[in-house]
This record gives C-alpha cells, sequence and structure tokens, in this order.
C-alpha cells in the first residue's frame, strides 16, 4: 500500500496548459476522486501517474519513491479504463491472468489470484465465457478483475462506468466502493459525475482548467464550498445563483434581489460588516427552496415566482421557477399543488444561503 504526492506537478501539450501546478497528497488507502467537466486536466493528472504522460514540470511519489522517470511497467500500479480493452479471442480466466503470465508468475500463484478476484467480483462461474458471452457490467468486473490480480500498491479508474447503463452504473459503484473497503489500497479514481464522485470518494479534488479548486470530504464540498465553481457543480440540480446586493445594518441586514428583500440570519450578518452596500452573488441549493404550503416561514425569507415546468422524480418534484430576471430551480415535495403557470410563494433556507464576490467567485464565509 501507498500514498502518492503530485509536487507542483504541471504538464503542458504545445501551447495549452493541462494541469497547472498541481499540489495533492493521496493518503494511503484512501479513495480519492478526480472530477470536474470534460477537459478539466483529470484524466491528464492520472495519465501522468501511470507514466502514460511525460510531466513538464515538478515531481510524482508513489510511497517514497519519485517515479517521474520510472517506467509505467514498475510503478507497481494497475490501471482500469473506460474501455475494457478485453482479448477476445481469450476467456475471462486467461484475460485475467495474461499480465502475471508477461511476468513469468508461477502458475500456482496465478491461479490462486485470478480465483481469488474472481471470488471477490462474483464471476467465479464466468471464467471459461469469452467476453462475447458476457453483459456490459460482467465485462467491466473483469477489467477489475485484470487489475485486482497484480495486487499493486495504486489502484487507478479513469471513468470506468461510462460506457454502462443506468442501473449497472449504480449497482457496479456499490461494487467499487466495497471492493477499496475489501482491499484496502490507494484508490485514484477519476470521473466527471459528482453523483459518481459525492458516493464513492473518502475525499474530493475538483479541477477546472487544470487548476485544483478545492480538496475536502464531499459533505464539506457540499455544505462549505470555497467558490463558485464548487458550488455549482457539487450537488443535483446545481446550485441557484442570484445577483444581488447587501443592505441595512450589521444588525438588520438584507440580500436585496431586484425588488425581493431576504433577512440575512444575524449569525451570518456578524461576519459580513464589511460586505454592506456591496453587489455580490446569492447562493442557495434547490432542495433548500420549499414550497410554502411545507412550513411555517419562521426564519426563512419569502419570494414570490412563477412555476414554468415541473418534473415529477416520483420522491420528489422539480420546479423550474421565474422570478423577475431570475430563473431557478426547487426540489419540493411530490405532492406540491404547484402547476405551470401559476405563481406561488417559495421559502428560503436561509441558514443555508451561500455568499460569493462577484469578481473572484470566491465565498465570503465559511459557515
Amino acid at each position: 500500500m501507498a500514498s502518492v504526492i503530485y509536487d507542483h506537478v504541471t504538464k503542458q501539450f504545445g501551447n495549452v496548459v493541462a494541469v497547472s501546478d498541481l499540489n495533492l497528497e493521496v493518503k494511503d488507502k484512501e479513495f480519492l476522486v478526480l472530477v470536474g467537466p470534460s477537459g478539466c486536466g483529470k484524466s491528464t493528472a492520472l495519465r501522468l501517474l501511470a507514466g502514460l504522460e511525460e510531466i513538464t514540470q515538478g515531481q510524482i511519489f508513489i510511497g517514497e519513491r519519485m517515479v517521474n522517470d520510472v517506467a509505467p511497467k514498475d510503478r507497481d500500479i494497475a490501471m482500469v479504463f473506460q474501455s475494457y480493452a478485453l482479448y477476445p479471442h481469450m476467456d475471462v480466466y486467461d484475460n485475467m491472468a495474461f499480465g502475471l503470465k508477461l511476468r513469468r508468475m508461477p502458475k500456482l500463484e496465478i491461479d490462486r489470484r485470478v480465483k481469488e478476484a474472481a471470488e471477490i467480483l462474483g464471476i467465479a462461474e464466468l471464467l471459461d465465457r469469452k467476453p462475447r458471452q458476457l453483459s456490459g457490467g460482467q465485462r467491466q468486473r473483469v477489467a477489475l478483475g485484470r487489475a485486482i490480480v497484480r495486487e499493486p500498491q495504486v489502484f487507478l479508474m479513469d471513468e470506468p462506468l461510462s460506457n454502462l447503463d443506468a442501473k449497472l452504473r449504480v449497482q457496479t459503484r456499490a461494487e467499487i466502493s466495497k471492493l477499496h473497503q475489501r482491499l484496502e489500497t490507494t484508490f485514484i479514481y477519476v470521473t466527471h459525475d459528482q453523483t459518481e464522485a459525492m458516493t464513492m470518494g473518502t475525499r474530493i479534488a475538483v479541477l477546472k482548467d487544470g487548476l485544483l479548486q478545492q480538496l475536502d470530504t464531499p459533505q464539506v464540498l457540499y455544505d462549505h464550498p470555497g467558490n463558485m465553481f464548487v458550488a455549482g457543480f457539487i450537488g443535483s440540480p446545481a446550485m441557484n445563483f442570484f445577483p444581488a446586493r447587501l443592505t441595512g445594518t450589521v444588525s438588520e441586514m438584507y440580500i436585496q434581489l431586484d425588488s425581493t428583500r431576504l433577512r440575512v440570519p444575524p449569525g451570518k450578518a456578524q461576519k459580513l460588516g464589511g460586505q454592506l452596500g456591496k453587489e455580490v452573488v446569492f447562493g442557495i441549493r434547490p432542495e433548500d427552496i420549499v414550497d410554502r404550503r411545507e412550513s411555517e416561514v419562521g426564519s426563512r425569507g419569502v419570494l414570490r415566482a412563477q412555476v414554468e415546468v415541473t418534473e415529477l422524480m416520483g420522491s420528489e418534484v422539480f420546479l423550474y421557477l421565474n422570478s423577475g430576471r431570475q430563473t431557478f430551480i426547487a426540489r419540493v415535495d411530490p405532492r406540491t399543488p404547484a402547476r405551470p403557470g401559476q405563481s406561488i410563494d417559495v421559502l428560503l433556507e436561509m441558514e443555508k444561503m451561500h455568499l460569493f464576490d462577484p469578481p473572484t467567485e470566491k465565498a465570503l464565509f465559511i459557515h
């Protein structure tokens, strides 16, 4: 088992900086997820660690060893790609054993590792089948098995669930999490899907344009995003953002949205005294907006809005709302009477509000 360290790592392709001055420590036995939109540098960061790309600047360590000049086969890592990349003419057993045979490992040891991995993944009865006889989920498990038999220090996974349908994705996601708990090995997992990141990662590194935006546990990223990008990327549906201004006094502070004033909770107002009179971006998650009929107003802010679209999700309803020039989403109880075309009052949980500085997009306070 081993930790992984990126020390001021940069990767350029010509004039394009794919990864910029990345400083990141992955702890031993941790499940770290690299997440971000397409082109953010997450897969490049993984390929640099695997030795599939050369580092432009900086150093990468696996355990105590710097691996910049170590050949990929000697880095003691195993990688699972989006493509299963199984040999079609070989059965499952031989696909899983192939890498070990190349290393001239004893047959008895190969047999032990393959059968043990197959038991872990629930594919022991499939060892004599060819890839064409397997479902997509089974093929993905064979690809995982091929990595497991290596018994590496670090597992690298580059969007391994992208080719699976929705139900299989959820199932395989759980299997990978259980696999990590069972193997107690360092996992680094790349995805663009924030749901995968939130449900699987011990910690999440959010990247944008090659830059690390924030690194923390899933709950901290959700509750305390450091900037607007992280706030909008983590959570589904995404956080709503409103251009606003802070008015009033420290003892009675308001967020002014067009013609609507929302009272800032006193505990938060104390931290925002220096922002009075300034333009801000007000953020609120869809799940922190409720239909007024659901609850007393209490400390909540009231906002009048027009219902444009409703989406019934079974256990909840997404309301697409319009207030003045601002469109936003609320995530409410499925028994809501709200219908398209209606004007309704919604309540905003102001204790869970977020504020950001418009020029820098950084959070103005930590909860």
